[in-house]
């Protein structure tokens, strides 16, 4: 697998604009869904806010144009003493895929996550999302033997 010459960097409150428009477009290749606009704006805002809540990161292709992101949020773990950290919204445009751009933020969040003290490096992808199930299993990623459960609030 060939990587180009990516750069992977903290994302700044610079990149919002197309941290929203990855995040849009990452939801509609993985699930089929259409989020609504503001609230991702208002969730990607906030996380420059208080960055306890999330941490973005984006990769430059050659050009210096931002062609990937991802993030991810930290969860508590009673049980181990540290935090779990939750890769989210992982998007890379379709002209880069296949480059190993997805192994080179992987990899680059593992370090950041081992220098932060993390336990270790989840995620959830949608079951009929093949692609991103090969690309993480191929990055690493074993399947865990817990079941995501929800209660929606809505109503």
């Amino acid at each position: 697998m060939t990587v180009a010459r990516y750069f992977v960097r903290a994302a700044t409150a610079a990149d919002q604009d197309l941290l929203v428009d990855f995040t849009l477009r990452e939801a509609r290749d993985a699930e089929g869904v259409t989020l609504d606009p503001a609230g991702v704006r208002r969730g990607v805002a906030q996380a420059f806010v208080d960055p306890a809540l999330a941490r973005y990161w984006v990769a430059e292709g050659p050009d210096g144009r931002i062609v990937a992101s991802t993030s991810v949020t930290a969860e508590w773990s009673n049980f181990h003493g540290g935090h779990y950290w939750w890769v989210q919204s992982l998007f890379v445009v379709p002209e880069h895929r296949g480059a190993g751009l997805v192994d080179q933020l992987l990899d680059h969040l593992a370090q950041a996550a081992r220098d932060d003290g993390a336990l270790d490096l989840r995620l959830y992808a949608h079951e009929d999302n093949a692609r991103a199930l090969r690309a993480y299993a191929r990055c690493g990623f074993t399947v865990a033997p817990y079941r995501m459960m929800r209660r929606r609030l809505d109503g």
